[in-house]
Order: C-alpha cells, then sequence, then structure tokens
C-alpha cells in the first residue's frame, strides 16, 4: 500500500454476497495541486504579468483594424509570386520527406525489423528529428544552400520525413502480419515483401497523413521566409517591418485563401482515402 493510501484510507464495500472490496482514494486532489505548482513557477520565470497584458491587449486589435480596415488591394501583384513559391516548396518537400521515410518506418517497426537495436536506433533518429524546429532546420540550410526557397524546401523535408515516418511506423505495427509472413514463406526478401503485404494496408493512410502535413506545411512554410528560407514570409517580413499593415493585411487574406482551398481539397481527398 501506498503513501497515499496509507493517508487517504480506500473507501470499503460490502457486496451483497458478503466480501468486502476497496476502492482507492482518488489521486486528482495531487495531481491538481501539482499542475497548480507548475503553473506558479511559470509564471514566475516567465514573468507573465495579467496587469500588462489586460492594459496592452486593446493594441492588438488596433494593428488588426489596421491590417483589415483597408487592405491595399494593389499589393497583390506582388503577392501571387511568394504565395506560389510557398506552395511549391511545400509540396516538394512534404512529397521527398514522405517518401524518404518509407524505410526509416520499416526499420523502425517492431513487427517488421526484428532486431530491436536497429529499432531503437531508428525510432530514436526520428524523436531527434522532430525536437529540431522549422525554422532552426531552415536557418541552417540557408547557410549551407543560400537563401532562397531550397532551403525551405529542406527544411520542409526534415519535417515531413520525421512527422510521417512517426505515423507510418506507427500505423505498420496495427497491420495484419499473416500476408507477410505467406510472402517470407514463399520465399521473398523482407523487403519484397513488405513492399508486397504491408504497404497495400497502410497506403490510405500514408496517402491520408501525408496529405494531411502538406496542408500543415503550407502555413509553416510562411513564417521561413524571416530567415530567408524564400516563400510569402520574405514580404511578410519586409512589411511587418516596415508597419506596412495595409499590405499585411493583403497578405494574410491571400495566404488565409490559399490555405482554405488547399485544405479544402485535401479534406475532400482524405474522406475518400480512410
Amino acid at each position: 500500500m501506498s503513501i497515499y493510501d496509507k493517508v487517504f484510507k480506500p473507501h470499503v464495500y460490502t457486496l451483497p454476497n458478503g466480501k468486502s472490496v476497496e476502492k482507492k482514494a482518488s489521486r486528482g486532489p495531487v495531481y491538481a495541486i501539482i499542475i497548480l505548482a507548475m503553473c506558479i513557477l511559470s509564471v514566475k520565470i516567465t514573468g507573465f504579468n495579467m496587469t500588462v497584458l489586460a492594459q496592452r491587449i486593446g493594441e492588438f486589435f488596433v494593428i488588426i483594424g489596421d491590417m483589415f480596415k483597408s487592405p491595399r488591394l494593389e499589393f497583390m501583384e506582388y503577392v501571387w509570386g511568394p504565395i506560389f513559391d510557398t506552395i511549391k516548396m511545400s509540396l516538394l518537400g512534404s512529397l521527398v520527406g514522405s517518401l524518404l521515410s518509407v524505410p526509416f518506418a520499416m526499420l523502425a517497426s517492431t513487427n517488421v525489423c526484428r532486431n530491436k537495436v536497429v529499432v531503437s536506433i531508428v525510432r530514436l533518429f526520428f524523436s531527434i528529428v522532430r525536437t529540431i524546429p522549422t525554422i532552426v532546420t531552415a536557418l541552417v540550410a540557408t547557410l549551407i544552400v543560400g537563401f532562397g526557397t531550397l532551403a525551405g524546401t529542406i527544411s520542409i523535408a526534415v519535417f515531413s520525413f520525421a512527422y510521417i515516418g512517426k505515423l507510418t511506423y506507427e500505423e505498420i505495427e496495427t497491420v495484419d502480419m499473416g500476408s507477410f509472413e505467406a510472402m517470407e514463406a514463399m520465399g521473398a526478401t523482407r523487403p519484397m515483401a513488405f513492399i508486397t503485404a504491408i504497404i497495400p494496408q497502410v497506403l490510405p493512410f500514408f496517402l491520408s497523413n501525408c496529405l494531411f502535413n502538406f496542408e500543415g506545411n503550407v502555413r509553416y512554410a510562411a513564417v521561413l521566409g524571416y530567415v530567408g528560407a524564400g516563400g510569402i514570409g520574405i514580404i511578410l517580413n519586409e512589411r511587418i517591418s516596415w508597419r506596412d499593415y495595409p499590405s499585411v493585411g493583403m497578405i494574410l487574406i491571400a495566404l488565409f485563401v490559399t490555405v482554405f482551398i488547399i485544405e479544402s481539397i485535401s479534406r475532400y481527398f482524405r474522406k475518400k482515402l480512410v
């Protein structure tokens, strides 16, 4: 019996047959105290000040009003190119990263790869890559390949590789292994058995995840221009620096419409796949 159960005695119930059962006291109060203590500590560490927030929150709506009260329509001629660059590098980065993740997802699946060391190493690799912020990857990529959409494409590909890879190996571990084992019994190599028996089962979910990842990458790619990785983020950063809020509003409207269209198309195809 734990110390908590000794302090807060379990409630004893007597059943109709004369037997007694115990119901342990809820741990809810302990969890609530821990969460409250963490919140208090976070407020002290971050210097969060509700008074300052209440006093200055109105400025947020002033800036929003400047953006959308009279967006600069004539600025759209400068937005089309970067918007298409954002879509192109999101699409290519998502495609490359997703395809590269498949063989690694195979090695990370315990029901396909029998070597526990390999499985652990590949999963650790996925975890490490996922912890790297996309904007940091874009910054490193600009130092290697220079400014432009290539750096943005690389950073999106790295993120997609880790994101899709994790979802894929988790999906692989839920499939029916009967056909895979049958292919191996007939003499097929493990990669060939994986291609013919496992991929058809996970393909709909894989494509659905890829579409969801792509629509998310379009949004993420919008800020990569802040580090020179191309796309709409470059002119967005430029106009915000100049306090040109009507142009910023036009950029955000164009980005919203673009993301909405892509999400609608993606949602339609994902419903067909799953």
